[in-house]
């Protein structure tokens, strides 16, 4: 009987030890995962811009994707759509289509979000217009353009993001 209540006795006492280690990895688990959220890169406010920071970034991306939907800034308060204007410079032959690419590296784009007055996001960007050719594996560069995306959480959904294309980036 006297080697039963020994055995429990030091049984007890590993238990406690496991729940002590188990306890310290928890807490030491927790501790990390709070400080690589609040060192993310991407985290922002979704509350104050009406967006988050990954989506915004994603979201500008995605309009670059559809070259019908972008306008070229040619100077103050005057747009034209993009495909207008390369149409209009004779570049554009049968088949082929206008792409647009940003060049900017990944760390460089999540640095230059930033916060415009009233809860608005911004970012600048340097990209390349191209013209892709019929295969889709040729494509020969037209020229650089800074990208200009904006988010306003104040306007419709439908107006919220605005991408415009400024000559000479």
């Amino acid at each position: 009987m006297s080697n039963q209540n020994q055995s429990s006795a030091r049984g007890g006492k590993g238990r406690l030890l496991l729940w002590v280690v188990l306890a310290l990895t928890v807490a030491l688990l927790s501790f990390v995962t709070y400080t690589a959220v609040r060192t993310n890169p991407l985290y922002s406010d979704r509350d104050t811009y009406g967006i988050s920071k990954y989506k915004f970034i994603e979201e500008c991306r995605d309009r670059l994707q559809d070259p019908a939907e972008l306008q070229l800034s040619a100077g103050p308060g005057q747009e034209i759509p993009l495909l207008d204007a390369v149409r209009q410079s004779g570049q554009v032959r049968t088949g082929e289509n206008v792409v647009v690419e940003t060049q900017a590296e990944p760390r460089d784009i999540v640095s230059g979000v930033q916060a415009v007055g009233g809860g608005q996001l911004g970012l600048i960007a340097p990209v390349v217009i191209a013209i892709e050719g019929e295969d889709r594996q040729s494509r020969r560069p037209l020229g650089q353009a800074t990208m200009q995306c904006s988010y306003d959480k104040s306007k419709p959904a439908n107006e919220r993001l605005n991408v415009v294309l400024g000559i000479g980036g």
